[in-house]
């Protein structure tokens, strides 16, 4: 009786152990975070490598391919819920789940009801757009390829890339797009340059030195970048387009055209030719001081963030860029002392063109009923970005030639109406 009892404890104590229910076992919390192996753990970080680069193959390998792709278009075909709607295929819930049930497994999760209902318009007979589904469908089958492509960058593992990373990436991104097989070699690594830095400028405002896949995959710029891929490109897109070969060409050459001294910097003497070359001499000299500069001249790094400000005034990024130098007291606000300090640069640059100064008292009343900021006397970052005019006011405090475009904007409507 005993020996059977004690067979019985052992059995229980093996069996418990195996199951992990022992009281010791239960008392423990189950780890949630892993600490990054150290960078001279060679070992640990090459497990590391290979375990992601094993995951993220079997994540490609969930998604359609081709054929799939395909096969699923001819049972939507052969699916679809008559009439048409103007020549449009449509598809009713019932056949919608029929076809999600023929699919195959890898289909499942594009045939929801919440998909369905997303898609849902004002079809009296409560249909979808097979064309719209199966472009939603191709849709977010890219936005997972491309996530798995730039997560093979990632090599923190965390979700970000660094400026080497989005380099590596974009290097070899350049044989497959046609629209850069003109590119001479020894312009890649500025074609790069000019290309990382859209991103960086504006998913990474704050200088962090990385950016989030996730919020690469959220803006437009890889659409844009991979929209070099068509071989018939309009020549109006590839000028509108800052990652086409022209624009990358452009945006260079007038680098080299500033650079009279050929030391691959530039100075501020330099840089004010930018443009029509009316920038304010005190603006040129605040970003000078705000941003970096090797032994007081600019590099082309530099340069880019300064053109794509230029270039794109209106975006917060660009608000953000320009309010930095303004805020000249580093107050955090602009008072009406910023405001004066560049405005007399404008009344000055008039002067010499031999132009009547307007008075700052008109042009600073104008400013702040533009902007509209809880408080009257201090305009902050995000006054300037709400208000939906801060282009305006940049240009206004930097630029004569947009100080005379707002000055004149009435007479240039006009103009535009006749013409």
């Amino acid at each position: 009786m005993e020996e059977k009892e004690s067979g019985e404890e052992l059995f229980q104590k093996i069996y418990t152990e195996w199951k992990g229910c022992n009281s010791e076992a239960s008392s423990k919390i189950p780890p949630f975070y892993f600490q990054l192996p150290a960078e001279d753990d060679v070992l640990q970080q090459k497990l590391r490598e290979e375990s992601r680069a094993v995951f993220l193959q079997r994540k490609s390998k969930e998604l359609l391919d081709n054929d799939e792709l395909q096969a699923l278009w001819g049972l939507l075909d052969k699916h679809q819920s008559p009439p048409l709607v103007g020549g449009e295929q449509m598809i009713n819930y019932k056949d919608f789940l029929k076809v999600g049930q023929q699919a195959g497994p890898k289909c499942k999760q594009y045939f929801k009801a919440t998909i369905y209902a997303k898609l849902l318009q004002d079809d009296p007979y409560g249909r979808i757009s097979v064309i719209h589904f199966f472009s939603y469908l191709m849709r977010k089958v890219w936005l997972h390829q491309t996530r798995i492509g730039l997560s093979l960058y990632d090599v923190a593992g965390q979700g970000y890339l660094r400026e080497s990373d989005l380099e590596n990436y974009i290097v070899e991104l350049i044989p497959t797009l046609p629209q850069l097989d003109g590119l001479e070699k020894s312009f890649h690594s500025f074609y790069v340059c000019t290309a990382v830095r859209k991103f960086f400028f504006f998913l990474d405002p704050l200088r962090t030195g990385k950016v989030k896949i996730q919020d690469i995959l959220a803006y437009s710029f890889l659409d844009d970048l991979l929209e070099l891929r068509d071989e018939d490109l309009s020549k109006d897109m590839q000028e509108s387009n800052w990652f086409s070969a022209p624009s990358a060409l452009r945006v260079y050459g007038q680098y080299l055209n500033l650079d009279k001294d050929r030391n691959g910097m530039l100075s501020k003497e330099e840089l004010a030719r930018y443009g029509t070359g009316t920038l304010t001499n005190v603006f040129i000299e605040r970003v000078f001081q705000e941003y970096l500069t090797y032994d007081g001249e600019m590099d082309y790094k530099t340069y880019l963030d300064f053109v794509l400000a230029l270039e794109n005034r209106k975006e917060p990024q660009s608000l953000r860029y320009f309010f930095r130098i303004l805020d000249v007291q580093n107050k955090g606000y602009l008072n009406v002392f910023s405001l004066n300090f560049f405005f007399r640069a404008i009344q000055e640059q008039m002067r010499v063109h031999k132009q009547q100064p307007v008075s700052f008292e008109d042009v600073k009343d104008e400013i702040f009923d533009m902007v509209k900021p809880e408080d009257p006397l201090k305009i902050t970052l995000q006054n300037l970005i709400d208000c939906g005019q801060g282009d305006t006011v940049v240009s206004i405090l930097i630029d004569l030639n947009g100080f005379w475009t707002y000055e004149n904007r009435e007479v240039l409507v006009n103009d535009e109406v006749e013409d």
